[in-house]
């Protein structure tokens, strides 16, 4: 087991593999929950006039604020474009990340995020729980919750292919859950991690 420096859990997981349903249950077991989705687009707001100012004023709604699903039209697809956008975001998140992080104060947290390997906690993390799913669910589940066109998801899909293997690379302990109708409960794999990391070295 990796020694405990800090008690930060990593939550991860590929696209409708059911990272938010597993975050759920976490919260619910007493551990404080970091949605760094969220938390992307209060960085994202906090830094909407720099936004406004790359990609124009046409990606403001009418309240003046960033119109997300224009912004990814704009981005999604576009190495150069994308990479302009975080270099404006990703230091505002990294910063709220921290401090969130800060304000736990050593007790155990999670940090629930799809990219997760970009997170400025993913240095210091003592664990990573990793959420799997077979592929023709999370395709499915991707279409009932997205409506998008079979060729965008798919795209999605492929420009994630590499995440699991970043993950499997890092030095935190992986545990991973496996959500589909032939696997245990979610709940019973979740309180199975649960105690195999208090008895790691982390305590509630």
């Amino acid at each position: 087991m990796k020694p405990r420096e800090e008690n930060i859990i990593g939550l991860t997981g590929l696209s409708c593999a059911g990272k938010n349903y597993t975050a759920r249950l976490l919260e619910a077991r007493g551990l404080p929950v970091l949605d760094v989705d969220s938390l992307g687009r209060a960085a994202l707001n906090l830094e909407k006039a720099a936004v406004a100012a790359r990609f124009g004023a046409g990606i403001l709604d009418g309240a003046g604020e960033v119109d997300r699903k224009k912004l990814g039209a704009l981005v999604f697809g576009r190495a150069g474009e994308l990479a302009a956008l975080e270099a404006i975001v990703h230091p505002a998140a990294n910063r709220l990340t921290g401090e969130w992080i800060d304000r736990q104060r050593g007790r155990p947290c999670v940090v629930n995020a799809a990219l997760l390997h970009r997170s400025a906690a993913f240095d210091r993390l003592s664990a990573i729980i990793l959420v799997e799913s077979w592929l023709p669910l999370r395709l499915i589940r991707a279409r009932r919750r997205d409506k998008l066109p079979w060729p965008v998801i798919l795209r999605r899909f492929r420009s994630q292919r590499h995440f699991t293997a970043q993950y499997l690379s890092k030095g935190a302990d992986i545990y991973r859950v496996y959500n589909n109708p032939f696997a245990p409960a979610l709940e019973l794999q979740i309180e199975g991690i649960i105690l195999r990391l208090r008895q790691s070295g982390m305590v509630w």
